[in-house]
């Protein structure tokens, strides 16, 4: 079902944007339950939360045993989607708590989501976009370079409320993902704004523009081409 022009949001009022700064991933995650909650329970409206985390690896549902760091790390098992990535400086991290319409259309708000930061990407002229079969936005290959993943995306969806979210690589450390297959792809690179541009690109920098982009995104006012 298309909902092009349409708002996936199913209350128009505007979005509560909380800018967290850098905050610890569990609390964080308890934090979205909480919401997640009162808004299932028609207690609040739909709030956006932007932040980054200390270094973290999170496993989504679909981990792999051979996913995990051999190293020992710790890994935070989480409730949403998808497989292993890792979260840190640098990266700008969002976490949408809304209500969808509907009928609730899971896979639409994901390509709103990726359309989002397709659309941010592009603004600072990086060329991204979608890969048939695999989640997130990458950067297609191009001489000796495989695909490149430049954000993550995975969510969750109980009582008609949205969880978890987007992972934008901005200026992190992308020697972090050597210890990890990210998210369970091994023939395929991670990649950032930075490494993309020669410069560098920082979360302060996109964080006004992918707010934009994204609640434009939701709200059916940024087309998903």
């Amino acid at each position: 079902m298309s909902h092009t022009g349409q708002s996936l949001r199913r209350d128009p009022a505007e979005l509560e944007i909380r800018r967290l700064g850098t905050a610890e991933y569990t609390p964080t995650w308890e934090l979205q339950r909480t919401l997640a909650t009162e808004r299932a329970d028609g207690l609040r409206g739909d709030t956006l939360l932007l932040l980054e985390h200390p270094p973290t690896y999170t496993a989504g549902k679909r981990t792999e045993p051979s996913d995990r760091p051999v190293d020992g790390t710790p890994v935070v098992d989480v409730d949403r989607g998808g497989r292993i990535t890792w979260h840190g400086p640098g990266q700008l991290v969002g976490y949408p708590l809304v209500a969808l319409a509907e009928p609730v259309d899971v896979v639409e708000f994901v390509r709103r989501i990726e359309q989002a930061l397709i659309t941010s990407c592009a603004r600072l002229g990086v060329e991204a976009g979608r890969v048939e079969g695999r989640s997130g936005v990458w950067c297609a290959a191009d001489g000796d370079r495989p695909e490149r993943k430049i954000a993550a995306i995975g969510i969750r969806v109980q009582r008609g409320v949205t969880m978890h979210g987007f992972a934008l690589n901005c200026d992190c450390d992308l020697g972090a993902y050597s210890r990890i297959v990210p998210c369970g792809i091994a023939d395929a690179g991670v990649t950032s704004l930075s490494a993309e541009l020669d410069r560098d690109v920082t979360v302060a920098e996109v964080l006004d523009q992918v707010t934009t982009d994204l609640v434009d995104a939701l709200d059916g006012r940024l087309p998903v081409s």
